[in-house]
């Protein structure tokens, strides 16, 4: 039986540690030559020498280095916006461009509904008139307010109307149409066959005319309304100084469209038999003047 001394033991250990450490340095340092060769001639092209640790050196490195340059990339490119969860302040800059636009749009949208809705009270002759006795309302303001103002002109405020009436009188910048001289062009001529009446809600005068009779604006304006209506065929509105809108309606065809600027006695549209509501050909001609119908016949002559 052999008995060991607990020094040679440890002495042993020790070595065998020391063994084990010489041999993994001799692994990592142990040379390899890398060659390449031609497949076909087996000619040597290069070669290099290497080790495992110079191999674990510079996989490391060559990670770390493509870490980086793909976080730099990520970071600084636009490539980081195909990133879920990422938010981009241009993203967010066009986001709220776009709600402002669609508020807008919103704003615009409810503006024109409200303005065409109004365009269809007048084409279906919807709008109510009431009849306004304004001297009694007069006289009742008097009354009821000014009973102790004296309404009477001042010395300075006779100055100061002569002076601009004098200003007026001489200036030549001012639109030389007014209210004294503005004068409404027939739209056509031709046999009355409806006459205004306002009981009834007949807001206009039908016009018998030829097939193919030309339709002239009554005067200059602006074209609000152009289009294609299931009762009233195709129709045209047009805006004129002082609060007066001319209505054609059941035409065959329109010659002007929507937002055109038209002179007085210009064609805009043909005599026609279209709509639901029409009875053969005809002009259905509507006066408004400040949102109230008038008879167009106390200020048009037709035939």
């Amino acid at each position: 039986m052999l008995l060991y001394h607990p020094n040679i033991y440890i002495c042993h250990t020790m070595n065998q540690r020391k063994r084990r450490r010489k041999q993994i340095k001799k692994k990592l340092l142990h040379k390899y030559r890398l060659v390449i060769l031609n497949e076909d001639t087996f000619e040597e092209k290069f070669s290099f020498k290497l080790n495992r640790l110079n191999v674990f050196v510079l996989g490391t490195l060559f990670t770390v280095f493509m870490i980086a340059f793909t976080t730099l990339i990520i970071a600084f490119t636009p490539l980081r916006e195909y990133i879920p969860g990422y938010s981009s302040a241009q993203l967010k800059r066009q986001a709220m461009d776009l709600t402002y636009t669609v508020d807008s749009l919103s704003a615009k949208l409810s503006a024109n509904e409200k303005y065409y809705s109004r365009i269809q009270q007048v084409l279906k002759g919807e709008i109510n008139t009431q009849e306004i006795n304004k001297d009694s309302l007069f006289e009742e303001f008097k009354r009821d307010i000014l009973v102790d103002v004296d309404l009477s002109p001042n010395r300075q405020d006779s100055l100061l109307r002569e002076r601009v009436a004098i200003e007026d009188k001489y200036n030549l910048f001012e639109s030389a149409e007014s209210r004294s001289d503005f004068v409404l062009f027939p739209p056509v001529k031709g046999t009355l066959s409806q006459k205004y009446n306002g009981k009834e809600k007949h807001y206009a005068v039908d016009v018998l005319a030829p097939k193919d009779t030309p339709i002239k604006a009554v005067a200059d304006g602006i074209v609000i309304f152009a289009e294609w209506t299931t009762e009233t065929g195709y129709v045209c509105i047009i805006e004129h100084a002082f609060g007066l809108i001319s209505v054609y309606k059941h035409n065959s065809s329109l010659s002007i469209n929507q937002g055109d600027q038209v002179k007085s006695g210009e064609v805009i549209a043909i005599i026609g038999n279209t709509g639901e509501l029409t009875t053969g050909p005809h002009l259905h001609f509507e006066l408004w003047s400040e949102g109230q119908p008038v008879d167009p016949e106390n200020y048009i002559d037709f035939e």
